[in-house]
């Protein structure tokens, strides 16, 4: 075993010397061949740099030169612009030059006007003097020919001045009122009589029934009761005063509220003809009675609300129309009244090419506010807008009702419509009445107004109050000024004082010449 070992390692190491050998050779071989390449790659390198050497040195003469070329360029250019601004700079100069001479001319020339000025200036105060002088020379020289002072001509000039300015001021109130007459009379009157001719509705006046007749005298006993216990009964359960006097076969009702004015008259009425008149049947009556006249209220306000064509309006304002059944203005029932409005803001507002339904609407709501006026403090109108603004009317709606007797200023034709249809219905023949006592102080209130001017000698009211004939002094007021008059008296009516219609006033200044012969 140890031989063959030996020889193993023998052998292994003989094939590492023959291995080595032939390896040896080989790599002899590859250096040559690769020193020879060294060589031939260091000739290309050698010549490659000899060129890029020549190229660089060619190139580097080029950007030289390129260089002194763009240098000369920029040489040249710079020289141009300082030449061309050399000579701007010289034109500026010559013209800074010329300025100047001419401000200098001008100083001078200001120098002497500034002297001519101040020359003419003493002349003209010495001028001055002198017209002051001679104006109050003059002026004495005047005063003694004419023998007034200055201020007493001054205070003549003035009463003359005022006087052609009364006389202007009366031709031009003439000239408006001719002419505005001339262009709105004929349109006007034709769209009322056209409206008043559609709306020829029957006039009938009521009177507020305050009065109940009684078979007898002797049922007054029993009205009254034991110790008053009935009619107490009756003033409580209905709010209504029941006056029992010497009158015969007559109850008066008295009460601010005409709704309940009459559901009392309708219960004292039901209770007379049952006969039983004791607290219990007064109350029992009462109800029955305020619910017939409550729904008589409502199919008024409905019957009213159809025939005006108004079919939308809140359930409480058409109670409210209702009430207007038993409400009278100058014997004028008010909801007659309403509907009439209503009827005649329609026709007016066709005729004007305007929308029908709003100016119904606000006609027959207009009076509203006297079915409430004896429970709320204030006009009617306003009274009447705040419900209608309560209950969602629009506001070209509620405006209408709160202007139509001027509370507020109108400024819609609207407003106008209602002021004019409800003085058409208030003014027609028959339609309103007054009381005596009224028709008097209205009367009275004329006179005073007219008899507080000025030169007024008497004042007589004509036609029920709707001619005022004012007899003025001949040597007080001019033809000028009794126009003038006229028309500050009308405006003072027309502020101070409430009347269906107009007034028309007439101003009379006569002047008389006697001569007798003898």
């Amino acid at each position: 075993m140890g031989i063959e070992i030996i020889v193993g390692i023998v052998c292994l190491v003989v094939g590492a010397g023959i291995a080595y050998a032939v390896l040896a050779g080989q790599s002899n071989s590859k250096v040559k061949t690769a020193q020879a390449q060294v060589e031939s790659a260091q000739l290309e390198a050698d010549r490659i740099t000899t060129e890029a050497a020549h190229q660089a040195e060619t190139a580097k003469k080029e950007a030289v030169l390129e260089a002194k070329e763009q240098v000369l360029a920029i040489k040249q250019a710079s020289e141009a612009e300082e030449k061309k601004r050399k000579g701007e700079l010289s034109s500026m100069e010559s013209r800074i030059m010329q300025r100047e001479e001419s401000l200098d001319r001008r100083n001078e020339a200001l120098d002497r006007r500034d002297h001519q000025l101040s020359s003419l200036q003493g002349q003209l105060d010495k001028r001055k003097v002198d017209l002051d002088a001679l104006e109050a020379k003059h002026t004495s020289e005047l005063e003694r020919i004419a023998g007034l002072s200055s201020e007493e001509a001054h205070t003549e000039l003035l009463d003359r001045v005022r006087a052609e300015s009364v006389r202007e001021e009366a031709q031009i109130l003439r000239e408006s009122e001719q002419n505005v007459r001339a262009q709105a009379d004929k349109t006007a009157r034709e769209i009322i009589s056209t409206a008043i001719q559609r709306c020829a509705a029957d006039q009938a006046g009521e009177i507020t029934v305050t009065s109940v007749h009684i078979p007898s005298d002797d049922l007054k006993g029993r009205i009254i009761g034991r110790e008053g216990r009935n009619i107490r009964t009756f003033e409580q359960v209905s709010g209504v005063s029941l006056v029992i006097d010497d009158t015969p076969e007559t109850v008066i009702l008295s009460s601010f509220d005409p709704v309940r004015r009459e559901t009392a008259r309708v219960a004292l009425e039901n209770l007379i003809a049952d006969g039983r008149i004791h607290p219990a049947r007064i109350e029992e009556l009462y109800k029955k009675a305020e619910a017939l006249v409550n729904e008589r209220v409502r199919e008024a306000g409905e019957q009213a609300a159809f025939d005006a064509g108004i079919h939308d309006l809140h359930p409480e304002l058409v109670k409210t129309l209702g009430a207007l059944r038993y409400r009278t203005s100058f014997g004028q029932n008010v909801l007659t009244h309403s509907i009439q409005v209503s009827a005649l803001c329609g026709i007016m507002a066709s005729e004007l090419g305007l929308d029908e339904t709003p100016a119904k609407r606000a006609g027959l709501l207009h009076d509203l506010g006297k079915a409430i006026d004896h429970e709320v403090e204030g006009p009617h109108a306003v009274i009447g807008a705040e419900l209608a603004r309560r209950y969602g009317e629009r506001p070209e709606i509620v405006h209408a009702i709160e202007a139509h007797h001027a509370d507020v200023d109108p400024d819609t034709v609207l407003d106008v419509l209602v002021q004019a249809a409800d003085a058409i219905s208030a003014a027609r023949p028959g339609a309103r009445r007054e009381s005596a006592e009224n028709y008097i102080k209205r009367l009275e209130k004329l006179e005073e107004i007219s008899n507080a001017h000025d030169g007024v000698e008497r004042t007589y009211a004509m036609q029920a109050g709707r001619e005022l004939h004012v007899m003025v002094e001949p040597e007080k007021i001019s033809d000028a000024q009794a126009t003038v008059l006229a028309h500050d008296i009308a405006k003072q009516i027309e502020d101070e004082m409430e009347y269906p219609g107009q007034v028309r006033v007439v101003v009379i200044r006569e002047s008389r010449a006697i001569g007798v012969a003898k």
